[in-house]
């Protein structure tokens, strides 16, 4: 953690609250995350992740969360690079937990709210967000499973794939077609309890075993109650939830990029070939200097666009090119450090190797590299 390069702008509370977060999740929390059941939901290590604190740092104090007014991004990222950097499946636990539960804090009615959010909070309750579709992935607003309106509420009917938490989340937080033809103006948001009838789903396995799966509703009925926002404004709820998380998957990819960089100095320095440390080696060097580089780059771009959305900054171009960056740099790094460790790198439960197959999707999910160019493309010529 000697290697850790922050941004001037942090506070020493702010990188304080990063190494703890890291220690803990390196000491405390990877235990438990070995210990789980692979590509399914973990709830000892949320439970965890709720008696340490570290939920409640991004939930609302009259939720059960310790954070009055808006979450900090910046905080988030922090906790997020933190916990990557200790244990990837912490992370993972600890992110899906916001990102399910975001819909339902900013547009959930008072009750809703009141049921579901304190327990996710603590760690008891499981929370995931379901947008994406067999067929509707990137273009989010292609989505075509049919929320249907009857008498008190809606039934929806169709399939989402790859779901974080799916099928074992306790509540959902699903997007549905209210209006046919009208694009990303006919989507609605809904607060989806798994104990709802119709509501099915299965695991998927996956390159890097998280708990991702399926989700079938075959007439799931879900009340008035229980829509989040407006009708057919589901779309600008996803967004809000993205533009929020979209920074910190850029910090999920740099505490990566760091605990990569921090086992290859210590690697580098230490293992002697040809009399010499590997350090020594110009082409070794090199690619140390590449590594360090691409790490401190990939993080002044993800704390610059989460500081701005806390000053309430447009921060679509930001964030996109902290999210492109930070996991295209995080890919480029944990690929060199494994070069520089040789095959004992491949070897399985070698940290490289788990952090080699958990980067990849970093690129992919939450908008795709090349998607992340569109936006930032489109926002040049604005």
């Amino acid at each position: 953690m000697g290697t850790q390069d922050f941004p001037l702008f942090l506070s020493r509370e702010s990188r304080e609250v990063l190494l703890e977060v890291r220690v803990l999740a390196g000491e405390e929390l990877a235990p438990i995350a070995g210990a789980g059941p692979a590509g399914r939901v973990n709830r000892p290590l949320l439970e965890a992740l709720g008696a340490h604190g570290v939920l409640q740092r991004i939930f609302p104090a009259d939720l059960g969360g310790q954070v009055s007014g808006e979450v900090s991004a910046v905080v988030l990222c922090l906790l997020r690079e933190g916990l990557a950097g200790g244990s990837t499946a912490a992370e993972t636990a600890f992110a899906l937990q916001g990102l399910g539960s975001y819909p339902i804090i900013q547009a959930g009615s008072d009750e809703v709210r009141r049921r579901w959010i304190p327990a996710v909070a603590r760690g008891e309750a499981v929370a995931a967000f379901a947008l994406t579709e067999p067929d509707a992935g990137s273009d989010a607003a292609s989505l075509s499973l049919v929320a249907e309106r009857v008498d008190g509420g809606y039934r929806l009917s169709g399939a989402k794939k790859w779901i974080s938490n799916a099928p074992d989340a306790d509540i959902y937080s699903v997007f549905g077609r209210t209006t046919e033809g009208a694009g990303s103006r006919g989507v609605t948001a809904f607060a989806l309890p798994r104990e709802t009838k119709g509501v099915g789903g299965e695991s998927l396995d996956l390159l890097a075993p998280h708990a991702i799966g399926t989700l079938e509703l075959d007439g799931a009925f879900v009340p008035d109650d229980h829509v989040l926002g407006e009708v057919d404004g589901g779309f600008a709820v996803a967004m809000r939830t993205l533009d929020l998380f979209r920074p910190s998957v850029g910090a999920f990819a740099v505490g990566m990029s760091q605990a990569a960089l921090d086992v290859t100095i210590e690697h580098a320095g230490a293992r002697e070939s040809f009399g010499k440390a590997l350090r020594e080696f110009q082409a070794v060097s090199q690619q140390l200097a590449e590594m360090a580089v691409r790490t401190k780059a990939a993080r002044l771009l993800v704390y610059e666009a989460a500081a701005a959305y806390d000053a309430g900054e447009r921060v679509t171009r930001a964030a996109a090119m902290a999210k492109l960056y930070a996991t295209e740099a995080a890919q480029a790094v944990v690929d060199m450090a494994i070069q520089i460790h040789g095959a004992r790198a491949l070897e399985r439960g070698h940290l490289l190797e788990h952090l080699y197959r958990d980067v990849r999707a970093t690129r992919i999910y939450e908008g795709t590299s090349e998607i992340q160019r569109e936006i930032i493309t489109r926002e040049l010529y604005r």
